[in-house]
């Protein structure tokens, strides 16, 4: 790829916060697709994988796109290098629903096509027109082709969006079974968009990414507490997965209850020790407002996210309950039953997160990206995260949480950051969070280190402490550049790792794992560690 002098670009660069937590993000959703949940929050578009609306951001992308992870990953990738941000180090972001809910050989083909798309743009090749033309022939799920008019009204709710959407896309769900039996077979000659692939193909894809001009630095999935088990951490550990976002939603069984989720606030418990044996990072997402609850229970449930070992999340997108057209919840709400709290207590609310959540929690997001014009009632502002930041400012308060304190664009010396401790028990494990910080608290690299207490999931991590996450943040530099007073490419990673191998030695560990991305893996073995099964280790 072409190199370009840094200042230009920097002055160039368009929404240059969108790089300036150290990474590329890549969002892809998932095709249409039955749902286990039943959430009457949860919204029913049937054009869309459950609990996505068709005309949040992400969301118009993927169904432009046919939900093709190909195109989606291939598209991004383009429109990040047109507004000039770096495309090396890629962070992709797999959402639509309950990842864990389709088919193995989905997702392997799914994954597999992303990485497909982050060499071919790595190498100058474009073979979206390619790839275009198959799904304009096959695939029901092309814009031209995807031309349903059902709507489900929430009020009314006559069928399900699981017997919707099989109804709706009965010729595509069949095409894709009856491609995946014939490729099985040997009977079948591959399209670009036959929905199937071996892991033998993906472990193939994932060798060429680890020097590829694009690289995968995190692979991240979304799913339920209740498809979480020893045997589905390990599979989308295979699949090159370094972290979870996961739907809590409540820790109140009462709440969970009322609004149909689908488990109880011990399967979630059970879900968090199993991702955190593995090593994930650990995002959850948490509503207020839920049916049920009220301000002061939102409050308590915060706390609990924390001062409970049990859960701890080190990554938090907070989404207060809205009202729409298609959930369930209109029916609550038309008998009187639910309400959305007020500008006021929903402030309330939030300021409180802010100020419970702990340095090492990282609120990702506060209100989903939901158009006003889909909300029947309550909350319309995007922007209530600036909402929360000023009332904060008002009481003389700042959060502690890291999205808060990120370095970003600032000028930062490596003399004026100083290493800083913070250590909190879990369920499985002490936590050791390495934060390299300034005086001001802002942070500019930290490390997530634990040091298990049960047994592990796996043989080869026996007698071994995990990294679980390195970051280190300011604007995302292309692999191997360096810009002077930028936190980037500065060692602050490979001091990291050596604070972090001192204190799991003298902790009695004899050996440091990591759970690498696909895309890190040479950076580790620069650092010492060599490949295992689905981990690389260092001997102490």
């Amino acid at each position: 790829m072409p190199s370009f002098d840094p200042a230009i670009v920097d002055r160039l660069r368009r929404k240059p916060v969108r790089t300036q937590s150290g990474v590329t993000p890549v969002t892809v959703l998932t095709k249409p697709f039955p749902c286990p949940g039943t959430c009457i929050f949860c919204p029913n578009d049937v054009r869309m994988p459950k609990s996505y609306l068709s005309d949040e951001p992400g969301a118009q992308r993927a169904e432009a796109n046919s939900f093709d992870p190909y195109l989606q990953t291939y598209a991004r990738l383009r429109a990040y290098q047109h507004i000039g941000h770096p495309t090396d180090k890629i962070e992709i972001i797999v959402l639509g629903g309950t990842w864990s809910f389709y088919p193995e050989s989905y997702q392997i083909w799914f994954v597999k096509r992303i990485f497909d798309a982050l060499h071919d743009f790595g190498k100058g090749l474009d073979r979206m027109a390619e790839v275009e033309a198959a799904l304009l022939e096959h695939s029901q799920l092309h814009p031209q082709r995807n031309t349903t008019d059902v709507i489900l009204e929430g009020i009314t709710l006559d069928q399900s969006y699981n017997q919707a959407v099989q109804s709706i896309y009965h010729h595509e769900m069949q095409r894709s079974r009856e491609a995946a039996f014939a490729l099985q077979s040997g009977i079948l000659e591959r399209t670009p968009i036959t929905e199937f692939a071996t892991w033998e193909e993906l472990e193939a894809a994932h060798q060429e990414n680890e020097t590829a001009v694009c690289r995968s630095v995190g692979l991240v999935i979304e799913t339920r507490p209740d498809h979480i088990s020893v045997e589905e951490v390990l599979r989308v550990r295979r699949l090159g997965c370094t972290k979870v976002q996961i739907g809590f939603q409540s820790l109140n069984d009462e709440v969970l209850r009322l609004n149909k989720r689908g488990h109880d606030v011990a399967a979630t418990r059970r879900a968090v020790q199993l991702l955190r044996q593995a090593g994930f990072k650990i995002h959850a997402h948490w509503m207020p407002n839920l049916y049920g609850s009220s301000p002061e229970l939102d409050i308590e449930d915060y706390q609990r996210l924390f001062n409970d070992p049990d859960f701890c999340p080190d990554e938090l997108k907070v989404y207060p309950c809205s009202l729409i057209e298609s959930a369930e919840l209109m029916q609550v709400h038309e008998q009187g039953l639910w309400r959305p709290y007020t500008h006021e207590e929903l402030l309330e609310v939030l300021v409180e997160a802010f100020r419970l959540t702990p340095e090492y929690c990282r609120l990702t997001r506060v209100v989903r990206d939901i158009p006003s014009t889909d909300i029947v009632v309550g909350n319309k502002l995007t922007n209530f995260r600036e909402v929360v930041d000023k009332e904060l400012k008002r009481r003389g308060l700042r959060s502690g949480e890291i999205r808060s304190r990120e370095i970003r664009s600032r000028k930062v010396k490596t003399t004026d950051l100083h290493l800083e401790q913070l250590r909190y028990t879990t369920s499985c494990a002490e936590e050791v969070f390495l934060q390299y910080i300034t005086p001001e608290r802002w942070i500019a690299g930290f490390l997530r280190l634990s040091l298990p207490t049960e047994p592990p999931l796996v043989d080869e991590l026996e007698g071994a402490a995990m990294i679980r996450e390195i970051h280190v943040y300011g604007q995302s530099l292309q692999i191997g550049e360096s810009v002077s007073g930028t936190a980037q490419h500065s060692g602050l990673g490979k001091r990291l790792i050596e604070e972090a191998a001192t204190i799991a030695l003298e902790q009695g560990y004899p050996r440091l794992a990591v759970i690498s991305a696909i895309g890190t893996r040479d950076y580790y073995r620069q650092r010492g560690f060599v490949d295992g099964t689905l981990y690389q280790i260092r001997e102490l």
